[in-house]
Protein backbone atom coordinates (compact mmCIF):
# COMPACT_ATOMS: atom_id res chain seq x y z
CA UNK A 1 0.00 0.00 0.00
CA UNK A 2 1.35 3.40 -0.97
CA UNK A 3 0.59 6.48 1.11
CA UNK A 4 1.04 9.99 -0.23
CA UNK A 5 0.27 13.39 1.34
CA UNK A 6 -0.13 16.47 -0.83
CA UNK A 7 -0.19 19.92 0.74
CA UNK A 8 -2.34 22.36 -1.24
CA UNK A 9 -2.41 25.87 0.19
CA UNK A 10 -5.68 27.16 -1.28
CA UNK A 11 -8.03 24.37 -0.11
CA UNK A 12 -11.17 25.42 1.74
CA UNK A 13 -11.54 22.00 3.35
CA UNK A 14 -9.24 19.00 3.81
CA UNK A 15 -9.98 16.07 1.53
CA UNK A 16 -8.93 12.45 1.85
CA UNK A 17 -9.01 10.32 -1.29
CA UNK A 18 -8.65 6.54 -1.12
CA UNK A 19 -7.71 4.87 -4.42
CA UNK A 20 -8.00 1.10 -4.38
CA UNK A 21 -8.45 -1.87 -6.66
CA UNK A 22 -11.27 -3.21 -4.48
CA UNK A 23 -12.93 -2.38 -1.17
CA UNK A 24 -11.82 -4.93 1.41
CA UNK A 25 -11.80 -4.99 5.23
CA UNK A 26 -8.62 -2.93 5.46
CA UNK A 27 -9.99 -0.17 3.22
CA UNK A 28 -13.27 -0.13 5.16
CA UNK A 29 -11.39 0.15 8.48
CA UNK A 30 -9.32 3.04 7.13
CA UNK A 31 -12.48 4.75 5.89
CA UNK A 32 -14.25 4.31 9.26
CA UNK A 33 -11.20 5.58 11.13
CA UNK A 34 -10.97 8.73 9.01
CA UNK A 35 -14.69 9.41 9.47
CA UNK A 36 -14.43 8.90 13.23
CA UNK A 37 -11.45 11.24 13.49
CA UNK A 38 -13.15 13.97 11.48
CA UNK A 39 -16.40 13.67 13.46
CA UNK A 40 -14.55 14.18 16.77
CA UNK A 41 -14.08 17.82 15.76
CA UNK A 42 -17.80 18.33 15.16
CA UNK A 43 -19.04 21.68 16.42
CA UNK A 44 -22.76 22.29 16.81
CA UNK A 45 -24.41 25.58 17.70
CA UNK A 46 -27.25 25.26 20.20
CA UNK A 47 -30.11 27.76 20.32
CA UNK A 48 -32.45 28.81 23.10
CA UNK A 49 -34.72 31.81 22.69
CA UNK A 50 -32.48 34.51 21.18
CA UNK A 51 -29.16 33.11 22.43
CA UNK A 52 -26.58 30.85 20.84
CA UNK A 53 -24.70 28.38 23.03
CA UNK A 54 -21.42 26.59 22.44
CA UNK A 55 -20.57 23.66 24.68
CA UNK A 56 -19.02 20.20 24.24
CA UNK A 57 -21.11 17.44 22.65
CA UNK A 58 -20.26 15.26 25.65
CA UNK A 59 -22.78 17.28 27.65
CA UNK A 60 -25.63 16.22 25.36
CA UNK A 61 -27.68 13.31 26.71
CA UNK A 62 -29.75 12.84 23.57
CA UNK A 63 -31.17 14.49 20.46
CA UNK A 64 -34.89 14.24 19.88
CA UNK A 65 -37.45 15.34 17.32
CA UNK A 66 -40.29 17.44 18.71
CA UNK A 67 -42.67 18.54 16.00
CA UNK A 68 -40.64 19.99 13.16
CA UNK A 69 -37.61 20.82 15.32
CA UNK A 70 -34.68 18.84 16.70
CA UNK A 71 -33.64 19.43 20.30
CA UNK A 72 -30.42 18.58 22.10
CA UNK A 73 -31.12 17.65 25.71
CA UNK A 74 -28.58 18.19 28.47
CA UNK A 75 -28.99 17.34 32.15
CA UNK A 76 -30.87 20.57 32.92
CA UNK A 77 -32.05 22.00 29.62
CA UNK A 78 -33.02 21.52 25.98
CA UNK A 79 -31.63 23.47 23.03
CA UNK A 80 -32.83 23.68 19.46
CA UNK A 81 -30.37 22.79 16.72
CA UNK A 82 -30.37 23.34 12.98
CA UNK A 83 -29.75 19.77 11.83
CA UNK A 84 -31.98 16.83 10.93
CA UNK A 85 -31.43 13.50 12.68
CA UNK A 86 -30.06 11.85 9.54
CA UNK A 87 -27.51 14.68 9.24
CA UNK A 88 -26.52 14.26 12.88
CA UNK A 89 -25.95 10.54 12.37
CA UNK A 90 -23.33 11.39 9.75
CA UNK A 91 -21.45 14.04 11.75
CA UNK A 92 -21.71 12.96 15.40
CA UNK A 93 -18.89 11.07 17.12
CA UNK A 94 -19.19 7.30 17.49
CA UNK A 95 -20.54 7.53 21.05
CA UNK A 96 -23.91 8.64 19.64
CA UNK A 97 -26.33 6.05 18.29
CA UNK A 98 -29.92 5.93 17.10
CA UNK A 99 -32.38 4.69 19.73
CA UNK A 100 -35.63 5.32 17.89
CA UNK A 101 -36.90 6.90 14.71
CA UNK A 102 -36.95 10.26 16.51
CA UNK A 103 -34.04 9.86 18.96
CA UNK A 104 -30.23 9.66 19.02
CA UNK A 105 -28.59 8.98 22.41
CA UNK A 106 -25.13 9.59 23.82
CA UNK A 107 -24.15 6.13 25.08
CA UNK A 108 -21.57 7.65 27.44
CA UNK A 109 -24.45 9.31 29.33
CA UNK A 110 -26.69 6.22 29.63
CA UNK A 111 -27.23 5.12 33.22
CA UNK A 112 -29.67 2.25 32.70
CA UNK A 113 -31.90 0.49 30.20
CA UNK A 114 -35.10 -1.11 31.45
CA UNK A 115 -35.96 -3.87 29.00
CA UNK A 116 -39.55 -4.37 27.88
CA UNK A 117 -39.99 -7.39 25.62
CA UNK A 118 -43.34 -6.31 24.18
CA UNK A 119 -42.73 -2.60 23.69
CA UNK A 120 -40.04 0.06 23.76
CA UNK A 121 -37.38 -0.13 26.49
CA UNK A 122 -36.73 2.79 28.84
CA UNK A 123 -33.33 4.56 28.79
CA UNK A 124 -32.31 6.67 31.79
CA UNK A 125 -29.34 9.01 31.94
CA UNK A 126 -26.60 9.77 34.48
CA UNK A 127 -27.50 12.54 36.96
CA UNK A 128 -30.74 13.39 35.14
CA UNK A 129 -34.44 12.81 35.48
CA UNK A 130 -34.75 12.76 31.68
CA UNK A 131 -35.49 9.52 29.92
CA UNK A 132 -36.26 8.27 26.42
CA UNK A 133 -37.48 5.05 24.89
CA UNK A 134 -35.44 2.81 22.63
CA UNK A 135 -37.55 1.01 20.06
CA UNK A 136 -37.28 -2.75 19.61
CA UNK A 137 -35.79 -2.11 16.16
CA UNK A 138 -32.78 -0.21 17.61
CA UNK A 139 -32.46 -2.06 20.94
CA UNK A 140 -29.91 -4.66 19.79
CA UNK A 141 -27.61 -2.00 18.29
CA UNK A 142 -27.87 0.13 21.44
CA UNK A 143 -27.00 -2.84 23.67
CA UNK A 144 -24.01 -3.70 21.49
CA UNK A 145 -22.77 -0.11 21.57
CA UNK A 146 -23.24 0.07 25.36
CA UNK A 147 -21.15 -3.09 25.76
CA UNK A 148 -18.40 -1.48 23.64
CA UNK A 149 -18.56 1.95 25.26
CA UNK A 150 -15.26 1.62 27.11
CA UNK A 151 -13.70 1.95 23.63
CA UNK A 152 -15.36 5.38 23.20
CA UNK A 153 -14.47 6.90 26.55
CA UNK A 154 -11.55 9.28 26.58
Amino acid sequence: MKIRIEVINDLDEDEVLIRCGRVDDTIQKIHRYILEQSSQNTKITFYKQNQEFYFPLDEVLFFETEGEYIYAHTVNDAYRIKYRLYELEEILPKNFTRAAKSTIVNILQVYSVTRNLTASSLVQFINSHKQVYVSRYYYKELRQRLNERSNYEK
